[in-house]
């Protein structure tokens, strides 16, 4: 075990800063899927317009986010909007900007997907009590949407939680960042401390993902029974 590479882990603060290096990617991703709930449901509802010309962009614009990677995406803000426009810019509010923007996208064709799936008669049924267009969408149709929502909302999440380890190449210092500065710092004196470290980091992410995995199971089988 003297050169094993395992004692890294647990010099000086090591393991810690591994954890606060996650805590960032989380930070991240919690803030961006919270913006992309946010925007992604009106956007999923403007998605089902009648107008051609609404359609039209929104599916230019979900195909934009489906096209380019995430990694272009960020040197695009990053390095070109940024300098651009003058701005300065921080790694992790880029980091966020992307992904929200990613995140809207694909939750607005969730929520599409969600809305065109509940029947006709429930629509009916809600303007035949006499509501209004704004009621039916907010006590009948969102309520059903969000409860068939969940298991892709989970999956996306994941996802974007494994996507945020693209920010170390803006200049975020995440787990993976740290990680790679932890390997440098002992090159010499622990050369197998690579493996040690980023085995490390795949049980982290393992250990944040596998549960809303499973989570995304649990609920996609509820909602088939």
């Amino acid at each position: 075990m003297q050169d094993s590479g395992i004692q890294v882990l647990f010099q000086g603060t090591n393991f810690l800063r591994l954890l606060e290096g996650l805590w960032v990617s989380l930070r991240i991703s919690v803030i961006a899927i919270g913006l992309s709930v946010v925007l992604g449901i009106p956007f999923g509802v403007v998605m089902t317009s009648k107008s051609r010309v609404i359609r039209f962009f929104s599916r230019i614009y979900l195909e934009i986010v489906r096209i380019i990677p995430q990694l272009v995406l960020l040197f695009l803000v990053y390095f070109g909007a940024a300098k651009h426009l003058s701005m300065n810019l921080s790694g992790g509010t880029a980091a966020v900007i992307v992904f929200t923007f990613w995140g809207a996208a694909e939750m607005g064709d969730l929520v599409r997907s969600a809305l065109i799936s509940i029947p006709v008669h429930q629509y009916e049924s809600g303007f035949g009590l006499g509501m209004t267009k704004i009621q039916v969408y907010w006590y009948l149709i969102i309520p059903q949407t969000v409860r068939r929502l969940l298991p892709s909302l989970m999956n996306l999440l994941t996802r974007m939680i494994k996507t945020t380890s693209l920010v170390v190449l803006i200049g975020v210092v995440e787990v993976v960042k740290v990680g790679k500065q932890i390997i440098d710092a002992s090159r010499y004196t622990m050369p197998k401390a690579a493996l040690w470290v980023y085995g490390t980091i795949f049980l982290m992410y393992f250990a944040i993902c596998y549960p809303f995995s499973m989570l995304s199971a649990k609920l996609e089988k509820r909602l088939k029974d």
